[in-house]
């Protein structure tokens, strides 16, 4: 029985290839997505109060001047500053949206407003062609700005 114990004399060919998957980082990598899911998953269910219409959120500052919606008691709806009936509102909108494509509508709805109305408008918006849509509420306290990515 011979044995080699290293050096130039000996058949460096007769070491046996790693034959065993190392799973050490698989299990490492897979660790991380578990704690990472086990994170976000309570943020993806969004739990609404009861009070919508007051918010200690911050503003967010965009770039582009947003389309500013608001639905006033009884019905009537206003384009930033402007009067429009809800079956004007798609076409209105789409033409903004066509204008520029980036700028956000925001839509404003009175507390005295019922939801589904408000609803309603977020339906039409939608029709338009348009995903960038925020809800506003009025600032409990005075929040910093929050840059929007």
């Amino acid at each position: 029985m011979a044995m080699s114990l290293g050096g130039a004399g000996g058949d460096e060919d007769d070491a046996a290839p790693m034959a065993e998957m190392n799973v050490t980082p698989l299990v490492d990598v897979m660790l991380v997505l578990l704690i990472i899911f086990m994170v976000a998953a309570p943020m993806m269910t969004v739990g609404v109060p009861v009070n919508l219409p007051r918010t200690a959120a911050a503003r967010t500052a965009s770039s582009n001047p947003p389309v500013v919606l608001t639905v006033a008691p009884g019905g009537k709806l206003y384009i930033r500053q402007d009067e429009v009936t809800e079956e004007a509102l798609t076409e209105r909108l789409a033409a903004l949206h066509e204008a520029d494509p980036e700028a956000p509508v925001h839509v404003r709805g009175d507390r005295a407003v019922p939801y589904g109305d408000v609803l309603r408008v977020m339906g039409r918006v939608t029709r338009a062609g348009i995903t960038r849509v925020s809800l506003i509420a009025e600032a409990d306290a005075a929040a910093p700005a929050v840059q929007a990515r």
